[in-house]
């Protein structure tokens, strides 16, 4: 069998979204991401050492994943804040809690989770370590 090749950590990921305003808004603004965007109008969110470009659905971004469509992520994010101020700051921005806090195990260990959605409906959780 030959070599597999060795990842070593997650640069990006990218989400296909309907509505860029409103998405850059719900990760800047609730979740407190910073927003980047390049002199081709490409716009990324950072966090940590981590980094989401945020595709349009109807764009033209090449290449892209076989079918990419928003609202068909599931993606995991950390915080150093307790699961119960989590779900108080998302209800405060009007962002309803759709589960949580409950114990997760992820990949950093044990932690509680509290899970919500963005403006497409990608399910976020949101561990507290």
């Amino acid at each position: 069998m030959p070599e597999a090749v060795p990842v070593t950590g997650l640069d990006h990921l990218v989400l296909t979204v309907a509505d860029l305003a409103r998405s850059i808004a719900f990760y800047r603004d609730v979740l407190g991401m910073r927003v980047r965007r390049t002199p081709e109008g490409r716009v990324s969110l950072h966090f940590g050492g981590q980094k989401i470009n945020l595709h349009p659905a109807q764009g033209t971004i090449l290449p892209r994943a076989g079918h990419p469509a928003p609202g068909s992520a599931d993606v995991c994010f950390l915080t150093g804040l307790d699961a119960e101020t989590v779900a108080s700051r998302l209800r405060a921005h009007g962002v309803a809690v759709e589960c949580g806090p409950v114990d997760r195990d992820v990949a950093a260990g044990p932690a509680r989770s509290v899970y919500c959605r963005d403006p497409d409906g990608n399910l976020v959780e949101i561990a507290a370590r």
